[in-house]
């Protein structure tokens, strides 16, 4: 096909450091090299791998959380900050787009955080999970409406979802029409069960066939050791296994490559971009194959602020009489920034409107 262009993708799945602050940062780093030296130049991390996921939060009851709460709200992730600037010094280093999922620490609130690095080291996105699922309520606040964005990047045009954000099919219908071509999945793993990574395949899948794009998907991996330390309970440990599908999906929903269900490794595999335009030619969900005088969205793409400083009430511009000068015509209210009357063609004030500027 005329518009070939191959891009090798690596999906990671490996355990994150629970244990020094700065032990997943260096595995993010050398998993980069490692990716990099494979070939790789567009890379998918886990769900808020870095400092880790709150595994904590799904088998400890709420009373029983503070102390791991208030951890990994120190080892949590500013953004930018010394994570960002080496991850950064790292996608440029090696040319390759990088996402990764970070628990995003802004001033008192942690946020579940997708970052996409371009291949010169930029942040092209910073993103936030809309909502938090189930017990991550407790742990993260929402995202808003701006990160619903795909970015150009070396590689092509990027977008991401955290985890059950592909159950919401609005949220991947504002990125399909938003033509990404590649989509950047992730997911905690080793978290639910076998039933967590069956609904993830199946998910993953569809978001691939409906918006023809490629997905490359992202799931952590916790040893025996690390769900003993997550789960001091024995009947719990079960809660922190299974739920694995560290994938590469075509547009046409096949895997590139056999997907990490178990274990560390690097899944490698060869996306043909070309595919997606083989898909859309056939069934394009934002375009030939869409009816948007039926069915159309509605996405609020503007940053949530916290302050809200409503517009002050405007002067009433009713023309004034001439014979009757406005009330408030003294030079000091009419100051730059203040005020002021509208001036005439030869510079003088013009009495028939007068404007309050604030």
């Amino acid at each position: 096909m005329s518009d070939s262009r191959i891009v090798r993708a690596a999906a990671v799945q490996i355990a994150p450091d629970l244990d020094r602050p700065d032990g997943t940062l260096e595995r993010v780093l050398n998993a980069i090299d490692e990716a990099a030296a494979k070939g790789a130049r567009f890379m998918v991390f886990p769900e808020t791998f870095l400092p880790y996921y709150p595994y904590f939060s799904f088998v400890l009851p709420p009373a029983m959380q503070g102390a791991e709460h208030l951890k990994l709200y120190e080892r949590a992730v500013t953004v930018p900050g010394p994570v960002t600037q080496a991850v950064s010094a790292a996608a440029r280093r090696h040319g390759a787009v990088v996402v990764l999922g970070v628990n995003e620490r802004d001033h008192g609130s942690l946020y579940n955080a997708q970052l996409i690095f371009d291949a010169d080291g930029s942040l092209k996105l910073k993103r936030r999970k809309i909502t938090p699922t189930y017990h991550e309520r407790m742990i993260w606040g929402q995202g808003d409406g701006a990160g619903l964005d795909v970015v150009d990047t070396a590689v092509g045009r990027v977008g991401a979802l955290a985890c059950w954000e592909h159950y919401n099919p609005l949220a991947r219908y504002s990125l399909m029409a938003r033509h990404e071509e590649i989509h950047a999945a992730q997911f905690p793993g080793s978290l639910v069960g076998q039933i967590f990574a069956d609904q993830m395949e199946v998910t993953i899948r569809h978001h691939a066939l409906e918006a023809a794009c490629f997905v490359v998907n992202a799931t952590g991996w916790l040893t025996d050791a690390q769900v003993a330390q997550v789960c001091p309970d024995e009947r719990l440990r079960g809660a922190c296994r299974g739920g694995n599908c560290t994938a590469i999906v075509s547009p046409e929903g096949r895997h590139l490559a056999e997907p990490l269900r178990e274990g560390e490794g690097i899944l490698i595999a060869d996306m043909d971009l070309a595919l997606v335009t083989k898909r859309k030619r056939m069934m394009d969900s934002v375009g030939h194959y869409a009816r948007p005088e039926l069915l159309s969205l509605v996405h609020d793409d503007r940053p949530a602020p916290f302050v809200h400083r409503p517009a002050r009430p405007q002067p009433d511009l009713r023309s004034l009489d001439h014979e009757q000068p406005p009330a408030f015509d003294a030079p000091s209210l009419f100051d730059a920034g203040r005020g002021g009357l509208d001036r005439d063609a030869d510079g003088a004030p013009d009495q028939r409107v007068a404007i309050l500027r604030r």
